[in-house]
């Protein structure tokens, strides 16, 4: 889910405050994993701005290539599993592309663009689904130890 935009932190944290309830895990940990999603949640938006500008893109641009990514999803739906996560990352590129060009009518500069901000949705999807696997494992252990 995470690759893909969706909310699959906040859905880890959800179960980890539901665990928490439960009696299976500490408030501590919900606590931790919360913060920490928020802060790569700014991260994520962070990264694809200032990416994006030093590739000379604009704030148009920026959310061209945000739009960009949840068409992609919708394009991708499809073909099961892979094709979402391909998609969002072309949609990514083409978003940002496309508004480059409508802004500068210069396709070399608006493929720099789109390169830009796709290595961008990369870079924050990396951290993201890091985010993830450590939250994971510090679910299961937080369950052992608990």
């Amino acid at each position: 889910m995470i690759p893909l935009g969706l909310p699959g932190l906040w859905i880890m944290v959800a179960t980890l405050l539901f665990l928490a309830i439960g009696g299976l895990s500490s408030y501590g940990l919900a606590l931790t994993a919360a913060v920490a999603v928020l802060f790569v949640e700014g991260a994520e938006w962070v990264i694809l701005k200032r990416m994006g500008a030093a590739y000379g893109g604009s704030k148009k641009a920026f959310w061209g290539a945000v739009f960009g990514g949840m068409a992609g999803v919708f394009v991708g739906m499809p073909v099961p599993l892979i094709g979402p996560i391909v998609a969002a990352f072309l949609g990514t590129f083409v978003g940002a592309l496309a508004v480059t060009w409508w802004e500068t009518r210069s396709l070399a500069h608006s493929m720099r663009v789109g390169w830009g901000v796709l290595l961008a949705r990369a870079a924050a999807v990396a951290l993201k689904v890091g985010t993830g696997v450590a939250i994971l494992i510090a679910t299961v252990l937080g369950m052992v130890l608990w």
